[in-house]
């Protein structure tokens, strides 16, 4: 995947780029959270982010859990860090829509 397309993911979760603090921008100019700002959104929801490097494949992951949880509610691979934490973020968003 590409950046462009989990921000894509993300705005169709209602996520907004108009409160800018603690984003970032691709390289359209779009806005998108940071991962500390994603981490803030995780822990607001009441769920705990990790984001590793999985160095076999080059790629990175980002896992989640109900805080205070051994198992993971879900994970997601991406090529980059930040990705992956926007690319968790759509993906918390829409299960926790689809509630």
């Amino acid at each position: 995947m590409s950046m462009s397309i989990v921000l894509d993911e993300l705005l169709a979760t209602g996520w907004s780029g108009l409160d800018s603090s603690g984003c970032q921008y691709d390289s359209a100019g779009r806005a998108y959270p940071g991962l500390s700002r994603v981490e803030r959104e995780f822990s607001s929801a009441g769920f705990e982010l990790e984001v590793t490097h999985v160095g076999q494949f080059n790629c990175f992951r980002a896992e989640w859990r109900e805080a205070g949880a051994t198992e993971p509610a879900g994970s997601v691979v991406s090529a980059s860090r930040d990705e992956a934490a926007v690319h968790a973020l759509a993906q918390l968003r829409r299960s926790l829509s689809a509630v």
